[in-house]
């Protein structure tokens, strides 16, 4: 995003409605490494629980599904969404056991 002299800079939520994002999308491998001994804390469970909040909006049914799912698997849903996110992390950054 370039700036016109005499144009006052707009921010990048302005730009972004205004153009879109796919334009500027590349879709290619991006290379994430993990340092090893965080990487084997990860593999074996061994991170210690000093977990942080967050805030994310979700669709009332997927809320309500994941509560079934969770009950039906007797875990709090919050566990079972934290579950479900570590085995997305693992698959996405292709880490296995060694």
């Amino acid at each position: 995003m370039g700036t016109r002299s005499g144009k006052v800079r707009e921010n990048l939520a302005e730009y972004y409605d205004r153009q879109g994002v796919l334009g500027e999308l590349e879709e290619r491998r991006v290379e994430f490494a993990l340092e090893e001994e965080l990487r084997r804390q990860i593999l074996r469970g061994g991170r210690t629980r000093r977990l942080q909040n967050i805030s994310i909006k979700l669709d009332p049914a997927q809320i309500q599904a994941l509560r079934k799912i969770a009950t039906m698997k007797s875990i709090p849903y919050q566990t079972l969404i934290r579950v479900w996110l570590a085995e997305g992390i693992r698959k996405e950054l292709h880490l296995t056991a060694k």
